[in-house]
């Protein structure tokens, strides 16, 4: 790990349930199109290592396949817990854009959602294309429980804490290997 990145603030906002598969090494696959309040309305990243920001609000448990659906726990609009779990950061080592519902269904295997919900990425902006996120994900040796806080909130991907967060010494959650394996397997299906 580079010793630059002892702490940081930066965190990628995903649904906790999604953090969970990240943590335990059940993905390594996130998509998206991008936040309601994303610059220009379209999905950039803005930092290639992230903490991971579990997020409660707008998870559905009908667009998860069905070992993740049971582990929503339904929440009412602007819902917020008052403190927040940070125990992993992420090294984003691949994005890949992608149109073709084929090609996504291809990677069923590899992350938590059903068809229903590729069918729905899909066609929300339909002009652009979803993007495959690959993350090299970390856990954190001392999870730390943040405050909420108001800026937060919203439908964004990335945010600034207003605390820097000591990563030293976390762990990959996948070896090097049955990473680079998984990557491999994801980039063949995509063509890339």
């Amino acid at each position: 790990m580079p010793m630059n990145l002892i702490t940081t603030l930066y965190a990628l906002k995903e649904w906790s349930v999604a953090i969970n598969a990240l943590e335990s090494g059940k993905t390594i696959m996130l998509l998206r199109k991008g936040g309601i309040h994303e610059q220009n309305g379209r999905f950039q990243v803005a930092h290639e290592q992230v903490l991971l920001y579990p997020t409660f609000e707008h998870q559905q448990s009908f667009l998860l396949k069905s070992e993740y659906a049971d582990l929503v726990c339904p929440v009412t609009p602007g819902w917020h817990p008052e403190t927040v779990r940070i125990g992993s950061w992420a090294e984003i080592t691949d994005i890949l854009p992608i149109s073709e519902e084929s090609t996504v269904n291809a990677l069923l295997p590899f992350h938590i959602w059903n068809e229903h919900f590729i069918c729905d990425r899909l066609k929300w902006k339909p002009r652009q294309p979803l993007y495959i996120i690959l993350l090299r994900t970390y856990k954190i040796p001392k999870v730390k429980e943040i405050p909420y806080l108001p800026q937060y909130g919203g439908c964004k991907s990335w945010i600034d804490l207003a605390q820097l967060i000591n990563i030293e010494g976390a762990t990959p959650v996948l070896s090097d290997s049955h990473y680079s394996a998984i990557v491999k397997e994801i980039r063949t299906i995509v063509g890339d």
